[in-house]
């Protein structure tokens, strides 16, 4: 495991010219020059020179950030920016009491056991989960899929129902699912490096098996994910891009699109909406932008969280959609908090772009 030390070089690589600015939806909202990356920076090279102590102050802007990756996508020296904010958040984290008590919070035993319970009280209450036999003609080969489900879903199965039901009207596919850990990215935003690694193990021992891809219906775990190194991990809406259906919605519908920041790219949009029988897309200003909402940063700094989200949310509504569409759990509560700081104004429903897909009146 890394220590800040070990970024010392990556660190000392930043220049100071200011580019993370144009992109970071904090500095842009406060105008502080902590919140950015070369200001974390010259924060840290102190620390690395006995200049300064990793304290409560640094470990605050540490937290002023969305995690959303720009700075680093658009970082001239290509510096692994969240990679050296985990580090020193958990150097800080490791020594302090509500540290050690949020990671015990963490724990397998804890965290593991709630996801577990909460399910299996979903799972009485619901009645189960849709399931369609899925088909396959007897000298076809079936395409293995592994669904990873994701937190949310364990808890609050609304886009895997949808999911399974878009799944069913495929021929010869057949669905693998483990009991996977979550992907550990809510472990990194505390500073929790150890127990990332200790899913992450878990997470790729169980996807030691023969498969196709790995299916999943959140960005964040699409992208947390392939950070394990692993190759054939698809989000829904990719591989619906690569095996086409047929949409059809009886009557006329809007729709617009918010991109997750940890969504890395959205090829797959244009090719879904043109399965779609009458969806009309209307694109809206800043549809890449962060909706401010980034878990933990929400309650840590509600107020920066709200005032973005409330911007992303008038941009949504100018474009008279009747539904956002997304493919993050995390974004759908941003976009949520959005729109209540527009309370004045109509805005659309908030789908899971499966979800949306999974509602066609037909699917051919």
């Amino acid at each position: 495991m890394k220590t800040l030390k070990d970024f010392a070089s990556d660190i000392n690589k930043c220049s100071k010219c200011g580019l993370c600015q144009s992109v970071c939806p904090v500095y842009k909202e406060t105008g502080n020059d902590c919140a950015v990356s070369r200001g974390k920076f010259v924060m840290l090279d102190g620390v690395l020179k006995g200049d300064l102590k990793l304290n409560k102050t640094i470990n605050k802007y540490l937290d002023l950030c969305l995690k959303c990756g720009k700075c680093k996508d658009f970082c001239p020296s290509n510096i692994d920016v969240c990679k050296i904010f985990e580090t020193a958040k958990f150097e800080y984290v490791r020594k302090t009491f509500w540290g050690k008590f949020i990671w015990a919070l963490e724990s397998k035993y804890i965290f593991g056991s709630c996801l577990n319970i909460l399910g299996r009280v979903q799972k009485l209450l619901s009645g189960g989960l849709f399931r369609k036999r899925l088909k396959a003609s007897p000298a076809a080969k079936k395409l293995r899929l592994v669904y990873f489900k994701g937190c949310v879903n364990k808890v609050y199965p609304k886009v895997e129902n949808a999911l399974m039901k878009v799944l069913s009207f495929y021929d010869d596919i057949e669905i693998i699912e483990k009991e996977f850990s979550c992907c550990g990215l809510p472990f990194l935003s505390s500073g929790n490096i150890e127990r990332f690694e200790e899913v992450k193990k878990h997470n790729l021992e169980l996807l030691n098996c023969d498969y196709d891809y790995v299916l999943t219906d959140c960005a964040s775990c699409e992208d947390t994910l392939k950070s394990y190194g692993l190759e054939k991990v698809l989000n829904a809406a990719d591989f619906i891009a690569k095996y086409p259906k047929k949409f059809v919605f009886k009557k006329p519908v809007k729709v617009t699109f918010h991109k997750p920041c940890h969504l890395q790219n959205i090829d797959f949009l244009a090719k879904v909406l043109e399965m779609c029988e009458n969806v009309e897309y209307i694109e809206m200003q800043g549809m890449e932008d962060c909706c401010g909402f980034a878990g933990e940063f929400a309650m840590k700094n509600n107020k920066i969280s709200r005032a973005i989200g409330r911007k992303k949310a008038k941009n949504i509504i100018d474009t008279g959609a009747d539904y956002v569409l997304s493919l993050c759990p995390s974004c759908t509560l941003g976009l949520h908090q959005g729109f209540a700081a527009n309370k004045n104004f109509k805005h659309p429903e908030i789908k899971n772009l499966i979800e949306f897909l999974a509602q066609a009146d037909e699917i051919i």
